[in-house]
């Protein structure tokens, strides 16, 4: 790298890194090990030192070397490749629907369209009842009450822009819009790589379901097609593949997190043809006879808005502005917890507020009140907790629904403290209006400490799931050194040194600032950019920040030049219905915690029956239950068999059940995310070329692993079929290929000779796809292509919004709420007793959150350093995936061997 120079960033979609690296590079981070790894599809950097468990570190005893030892050049190496990866994605990734494109590719007024930061399409309409609130038709800029906390609909989060990332609109792209829709042949690149074997219902889903999905068991009648046995008995038993890091409690709080991110929903309302619900077949036409089919399985169509307007790029060359339809995100964009507090006006109805103290959410002997007949509901959700987004729900939601809430309480409870005890101190919040006026604790009223508290709550969501789920689902050092500096920077509380990264990165030009930001912002990290505007950069800091100014409410913002939403294709990587086991393991505290006291089926906890069964079992046995449990692996013949046969109204469906794992392809298929090759290709990954690269090369016979993998690559096969291909079709223009020495475009042999037989590996839909991805790096619960997706989005949710960058200020939260999200409650900082894995480690936020509002699981949390890895599991030596019982845990069990299985591989 001093002789030649870092990596140039790609300049064109073909030239990107693709996660591969020189054979020298590969041998500086990881010698022979991840040298001959080279030729596999997958990321090198999993290979590096010690980027997986002991085994991976350097036995040479070279540490004394710091930065230039072996382990630290392999961390760093990984780092600097993920680094690549998410700015190459910032470059190329970035398809906004709602119709600046245009501008995107263009620029506007001699600016690029990277370097835009304020839009026509992100103004509010003027229809809208804050229009001229905002400035009506001149220029449009949030101010007042809509600029001090967050909204109900998410206006004005950026107040440049105040429709961005609100309720109601377009779903952006990862991918570029030509790659949309590829079952309907837009295009020649669709046509030359698909043929004609696509469509919404091939292949056919439920047969995809039957021979791909299916959890098979060793003992069908104890696991009943997930029901269990009668009276939950503790004999009931469901086979499914477990993770060994990663408890149950992690797979509802993700669901927990998309019901606050996206929707499609909208609510109260199906698809109507001449005044009845448009229901279209789940599949079924082709099915084996020997796997079960339901014909009349039926559901509604998806909603979309036709689109595709194009226009000519800077080479004169016609191409899309939008998708060929749009879909649109009906709750928020952004992390503000919206599943609690809302997103619309019905939704907020449905938030009930305590009569006696206005600024606390209504909890009742503990637990969230359960919905009015008067509250604007679908009548199945009669009897559940009322809460902003009540759909899909089960004891899972429940749980996290209910802890939250108390934690919100518990926030202005310890607020009120201080108003009572310090009425004249001033809180550090302020009102625009008077914004050099002090507040002081006693001037804050009701709905302000109410909307503090919520931002307190999101905030606190945002950090877990930053710093403590996600460094549980991705269960290695760089990624824990990561997503730590995501969130509070690789420099922590080093000043100097992320001052002078700034210094630095405030050198370059404009574009070059724009293209490199998240790099530079690794070294403070996200959370807190531009909160602070320091004098020259110097420190300490002399801090200029107004509240008064518009630029230091905003500037922490980065949209990177193209307005921010999820990606149609984040909701896809999202569908980890194989997480969810079929029965859950219900246990008490008091007595013996290692012993399993019912097997409850989830779905005897679903919509009214979660409620009760909350009650019933009580936060801190759930807590314990779904703590001990680990969930499913997201690999293929993994789904949850009561998901395959969920049971419907039968106004939805003829046959009155429901296979999900069968309308997740079809959502896909329908919302038009590209197949898993050009999926991948879209976001700098290598693509496969046969079915055979879903086997590991590098298991050799008779590996009862590798056997599996054969067996699964020939379903495959089966399922997805063969064509003979021809070299003079090109199928893409995203990526490039290596042949004889030089790079050419991807053709329909993809290297094959022309006129062979070939897989139809374009065809393997995208949550196929990387189910079945054989290889991922150590302690990965999800795929290198769902994690590819996240790299991108993951950040951009906190790079966009101002509540957690520049608006991270106590004038927003008080001095109080900033420091109770910096120390993780109201106490300081608390560091575990024990470290793990080479780190002190800090009492994690969501131990702390339950803690403070379950307080019985003391006991039970003195063990626990990540709340989201098994409580009973010993973390053993640096990231152990060992499944072993903890002391005290041996009772467990969850440790004992599985029962003999006889999973038919067929």
């Amino acid at each position: 790298m001093v002789v030649d120079g870092a990596r140039p960033l790609a300049q064109t979609r073909e030239q990107r890194f693709l996660g591969k690296v020189a054979e020298d590079t590969a041998r500086c981070r990881g010698g022979d090990r991840a040298v001959s790894a080279r030729g596999l599809p997958w990321v090198d950097w999993q290979q590096y030192w010690a980027t997986g468990d002991n085994t991976s570190r350097d036995q040479t005893g070279q540490d004394d070397a710091g930065i230039l030892s072996p382990d630290q050049r392999g961390i760093r190496g990984a780092l600097l490749d993920l680094e690549y990866q998410r700015t190459e994605m910032i470059r190329f990734n970035l398809f906004d629907n709602s119709g600046t494109y245009e501008e995107y590719v263009l620029g506007r007024h001699g600016v690029a369209g990277p370097a835009l930061n304020q839009w026509k399409s992100t103004r509010l309409p003027n229809d809208h009842p804050d229009f001229h609130n905002v400035g009506a038709d001149g220029p449009q800029r949030c101010n007042g009450e809509l600029v001090r906390f967050r909204t109900l609909t998410g206006i004005c989060n950026d107040i440049e822009n105040p429709l961005m990332g609100s309720t109601g609109q377009p779903f952006a792209r990862n991918v570029q819009f030509e790659a949309t829709f590829p079952d309907e042949g837009r295009n020649d690149f669709a046509k030359n790589r698909h043929g004609d074997r696509l469509g919404l219902l091939k292949p056919d889903p439920q047969l995809i379901s039957q021979r791909l999905f299916t959890r098979s068991q060793s003992q069908p009648s104890l696991c009943n097609g997930g029901k269990g046995t009668p009276n939950h008995s503790p004999q009931s038993h469901c086979d499914y593949e477990q993770a060994s890091s990663f408890n149950v409690l992690a797979a509802f709080w993700i669901q927990f997190m998309t019901h606050d991110w996206f929707s499609h929903l909208t609510e109260g309302h199906n698809r109507q043809v001449h005044g009845k619900p448009d229901l279209m077949p789940v599949g079924c036409a082709t099915a084996a006879e020997h796997h079960e089919c339901r014909t009349n399985d039926r559901i509604d169509r998806a909603e979309s808005i036709d689109a595709g307007k194009t226009f000519l790029d800077r080479s004169g060359k016609p191409a899309l502005a939008q998708a060929y339809k749009i879909t649109t995100n009906n709750v928020t964009a952004w992390w503000d917890a919206s599943q609690i507090y809302g997103y619309d006006e019905a939704s907020q109805r449905r938030v009930k507020r305590d009569p006696i103290d206005k600024a606390k959410l209504l909890v009742k002997d503990g637990y969230l009140p359960p919905f009015n007949t008067d509250d604007p509901i679908n009548p199945v959700w009669s009897g559940q907790e009322a809460v902003a987004f009540p759909d899909n729900w089960s004891v899972g939601l429940s749980f996290f629904h209910n802890v939250f809430a108390r934690e919100h309480n518990a926030f202005v409870d310890e607020f009120r403290r201080r108003q009572k005890a310090s009425p004249g101190d001033d809180c550090g919040l302020r009102h625009p209006a008077q914004p050099g006026r002090a507040i002081p604790y006693s001037r804050v009223s009701d709905e302000e400490l109410f909307q503090i508290a919520r931002l307190i709550v999101a905030a606190e969501i945002a950090k877990i799931h930053t710093t403590e789920w996600t460094t549980q689902l991705l269960y290695d050092e760089p990624l824990y050194r990561a997503m730590n500096a995501n969130w509070s920077g690789l420099f922590k509380e080093d000043l100097v040194a992320a001052s002078a990264l700034k210094t630095v990165w405030m050198t370059l030009k404009a574009d070059e600032r724009n293209e490199w930001y998240s790099a530079f912002a690794t070294g403070p990290g996200i959370i807190g950019q531009g909160n602070r505007r320091c004098l020259f950069h110097l420190t300490p800091c002399l801090d200029l920040w107004r509240m008064d100014n518009p630029r230091d409410i905003n500037g922490g913002t980065n949209h990177f030049g193209s307005p921010f939403n999820f990606p149609e294709e984040f909701v896809t990587v999202y569908r980890l219905h194989p997480m969810v086991p079929d029965l859950l393991h219900y246990r008490k505290l008091t007595g013996d915690a290692n012993q399993i006291v019912r097997k409850i089926p989830v779905l005897d906890t679903f919509r009214s029956q979660a409620t009760a069964a909350i009650r019933e079992g009580g936060l801190a046995n759930w807590a314990l239950s779904m703590g001990r449990q680990r969930l499913g692996l997201l690999t293929l013949r993994n789904h949850p068999q009561f998901l395959q046969h969920l049971p419907m109204p039968h106004d939805r469906t003829g046959s009155g059940i429901l296979d999900v794992a069968a309308l997740d392809l079809i959502r896909d298929r329908e919302r038009g995310v590209p197949r898993f090759n050009e999926f991948r290709r879209q976001y700098g990954l290598k693509s496969l070329t046969s079915f055979d690269d879903f086997i590991d090369r590098r298991l050799v016979e008779p590996d009862p692993e590798r056997q599996r993998q054969e067996q699964l690559a020939q379903t495959l096969r089966d399922i997805y079929g063969t064509h003979r291909c021809d070299k003079s079709k090109l199928i893409t223009d995203a990526q490039s290929m290596q042949e004889g020495g030089r790079l050419v475009p991807i053709n329909d042999c993809l290297g094959h000779p022309d006129g062979t037989m070939v897989d139809n590996i374009e065809d393997v839909d995208t949550v196929v796809g990387w189910l079945a991805e054989p290889v991922r790096p150590h302690g990965f619960a999800i795929s290198e292509t769902q994690f590819q997706v996240f790299i991108l989005n993951a950040s951009r949710r906190l790079f966009s919004d101002r509540f957690l960058t520049s608006s991270f200020r106590p004038e927003f939260y008080t001095d109080f709420g900033i420091d109770w999200i910096t120390n993780n409650g109201p106490t300081g900082k608390h560091v575990e007793p024990m470290g793990s894995n080479g780190h002190d480690v800090e009492m994690s936020p969501l131990k702390r959150v339950l803690l403070r509002n379950v307080p019985e699981l003391s006991s039970e949390l003195q063990h626990v350093v990540n709340v989201f890895d098994p409580w009973g599991r010993d973390r053993g030596e640096y990231y152990s995936l060992e499944w072993k019982p903890r002391t005290g845990a041996e009772s467990d069990p969850d440790f004992s061997p599985p029962p003999p299985s006889s999973v038919n591989l067929n």
